[in-house]
């Protein structure tokens, strides 16, 4: 087993494109982690935005091509501000770091084609901060035949270990990480071989429908507590509409925010769409529970992380769709001493220290790859 610790900032910015969550964590890359420091960058308006109508320019590989120009410069702008926030992290903190997990910026993913693009120059951040970066975590399990996604529930497995014993939860112990897109991790029992322990899968809409509907209808960027939503009536004919015209086909099958739309809301004012949509997201949420809660013979906790579980008027939704599952219980993570902002930040510094060591960040039951894959690429360009 390895005894070395490593000091690794983890970055990451996800599919809402609003900031980058930087944690800075202490760990072996296998059973050891502590965490040091968290802290949030946000994107200004103008990038924030820019990013934004760049993911809605890029709908297929062409597109990739013929926007790669704008990608490039966009890229360069993104590399930078991540090199800026290691800047202030390593003034902060005196003593050594020896790696960064740099995820990137998603602008287009598409495993039937082979693709992933995370905006993200590695070379040329190592090159700013004259450290080692390891960096495109997603693409080898893409090539592996995997779905690039989830990659956290390795993660979660480490976590999962800690919660238990620290706080006397019992396994299975599941995670819902409620983003853009929400997924969904079951840990099965607190050891065995690790590719047949844990179970994971993208479940649908997180907070991706909820903020576009508010960014498109007015000048805030997301629904701040789930207040504009509670405020609102659901729209019953239309929300059962859009559960009759949507089905997950597969829960093998890794999703991107291109696969949803709002267009079904149109016609509802501000408030009556967002609890609309707010109700169709809980919907497909409390679905792949119920699918990932098959075997009700065991009680379960779901631990519930990122910026969805403030969501008030999303949580009461999805706990009143599966009040018929009598074995499981919905928390927050926080109360389990850890921060559910952090949770894939502080992950992709444990997946960059495990692809440094060759361990496998992937398996079968988690993004439906061939075989437990290595991820990630490692560059000191300094």
């Amino acid at each position: 087993m390895n005894n070395k610790l490593y000091t690794v900032i983890g970055l990451m910015s996800g599919t809402s494109m609003d900031g980058v969550d930087a944690s800075l964590i202490r760990s072996n890359g296998i059973d050891e982690f502590t965490k040091i420091l968290d802290e949030y960058f946000e994107y200004d308006t103008k990038l924030h935005q820019r990013l934004i109508d760049l993911r809605n320019l890029i709908l297929n590989f062409e597109d990739l091509e013929k926007y790669s120009s704008r990608i490039d410069e966009i890229e360069r702008e993104i590399t930078l501000f991540h090199g800026k926030i290691v800047d202030q992290i390593l003034f902060k903190y005196k003593d050594k770091i020896d790696l960064i997990g740099f995820h990137g910026q998603t602008i287009y993913h598409n495993p039937e084609k082979k693709i992933t693009k995370q905006l993200g120059d590695g070379r040329l951040l190592s090159q700013l901060i004259k450290k080692k970066v390891i960096f495109d975590f997603r693409q080898e399990d893409i090539d592996n035949n995997g779905q690039g996604a989830p990659l956290t529930p390795i993660f979660h497995n480490l976590i999962s270990k800690k919660i238990n014993k620290h706080n006397q939860i019992q396994f299975p112990i599941g995670f819902i990480n409620i983003g853009g897109i929400s997924n969904i991790t079951k840990v099965l029992r607190p050891n065995g071989k690790i590719d047949e322990n844990i179970e994971a899968f993208d479940s649908g809409p997180g907070n991706c429908l909820i903020d576009e509907w508010i960014r498109i209808n007015s000048k805030k960027k997301f629904d701040n507590n789930g207040l504009i939503a509670q405020s609102g009536k659901i729209h019953q004919l239309t929300l059962n509409q859009a559960i009759d015209n949507f089905e997950i086909q597969s829960y093998y099958k890794s999703l991107d925010i291109k696969n949803f739309d709002i267009s079904f809301a149109r016609g509802l004012s501000l408030e009556d769409g967002c609890a609309t949509i707010t109700n169709f997201t809980a919907y497909l949420i409390a679905k792949g529970i119920e699918y990932s809660n098959e075997d009700k013979s065991k009680n379960i906790k779901y631990l519930i992380c990122g910026g969805g579980r403030k969501n008030n008027f999303l949580i009461r939704c999805i706990k009143d769709y599966l009040s018929n599952q009598t074995n499981l219980n919905l928390d927050i993570i926080d109360n389990y001493e850890y921060d559910g902002d952090y949770i894939e930040s502080q992950a992709f510094g444990y997946l960059a220290i495990r692809s440094l060591l060759n361990l496998p960040i992937s398996f079968p039951k988690t993004t439906g790859c061939d075989k437990p894959t290595v991820g990630g690429k490692m560059v000191e360009n300094f």
